[in-house]
C-alpha cells in the first residue's frame, strides 16, 4: 500500500480487488443486480471506476465475481433415505431460488444471456462445488445398496438441481410448487440415478 498526495491510504493489487468485490457484493445484497453500478461500487470500495474496469470489463461481469462470493456450500440432511436426502436437498435448493439472493442470481442469469463464460460461473457454482451435496447423498445411498455406482458422476448427481432452476430461469416462476419437486425426484432422479448397469458376459 501507498499514500497518495493527501495522505490516504490507497490499496494496490490483491487488496484493492479484495476491497471492490466486498463492496460490489455489498451492493448485490442491498440493491439487486438492477441496482448494482459501477459509480457505487466505486465510492463504496473507496476507488475510482477505473480501477474496477481494469479488473472487470463491465457491470455484469463484476455481477457474476461479486454474487460468487455470497454464495454458500450446503450440507445436505441425512434422512436415512434416498428420496428424502434429493427431496430435502431439492426443497432447500427451491428455498434459496425464491430468495432475496436467489433473485439476484435470476437477474445475472437473464443478464448473462448467451454469455457462456458467465453462464458458467453462474450455474449456481457448477462443477465441484454445485455437485458436492448431491455426490454426498448419492454417496450414502451406494452404501445403502440404494442407487448405481454408475450414478455418482457430476452429471447425473446434478440432474434435479438442473430441471429446478430451469423452472425458474426458463418459466420464470417465482418458486416451485412441491408437487413439481415431488415429480422432478420420482419421475426423472430417483430412475435414472437407481439404473443399473448392464451385465457383462
Amino acid at each position: 500500500m501507498t499514500e497518495d498526495a493527501a495522505g490516504r491510504t490507497r490499496r494496490r493489487g490483491a487488496a484493492l480487488e479484495e476491497a471492490i468485490l466486498s463492496a460490489a457484493a455489498d451492493e448485490l445484497a442491498e440493491a439487486g443486480y438492477s441496482g448494482l453500478t459501477m459509480d457505487r461500487v466505486a465510492a463504496r470500495a473507496g476507488t475510482n471506476k477505473n480501477a474496477i474496469y481494469r479488473r472487470w470489463p463491465n457491470r455484469l461481469a463484476l455481477g457474476v465475481a461479486a454474487y460468487r462470493r455470497l454464495t454458500t456450500t450446503v450440507s445436505p440432511d441425512d434422512t436415512g433415505d434416498l428420496r428424502g436426502d434429493v427431496l430435502a436437498l431439492l426443497r432447500q435448493a427451491n428455498r434459496y431460488w425464491s430468495s432475496p439472493q436467489g433473485a439476484i442470481l435470476r437477474e445475472l442469469f437473464a443478464a448473462a444471456g448467451g454469455a457462456s463464460e458467465l453462464l458458467e460461473q453462474l450455474q449456481d457454482r457448477s462443477g465441484d462445488a454445485a455437485a458436492a451435496p448431491w455426490l454426498t447423498v448419492l454417496e450414502r445411498a451406494l452404501a445403502r445398496g440404494e442407487v448405481a455406482p454408475e450414478a455418482l458422476t457430476p452429471r447425473v448427481a446434478t440432474v434435479a438441481m438442473v430441471l429446478l432452476r430451469n423452472e425458474f430461469v426458463v418459466r420464470g416462476v417465482p418458486t416451485a410448487p412441491d408437487d413439481v419437486l415431488v415429480e422432478i425426484v420420482d419421475e426423472v432422479y430417483l430412475p435414472l440415478v437407481r439404473r443399473r448397469a448392464p451385465a457383462r458376459n
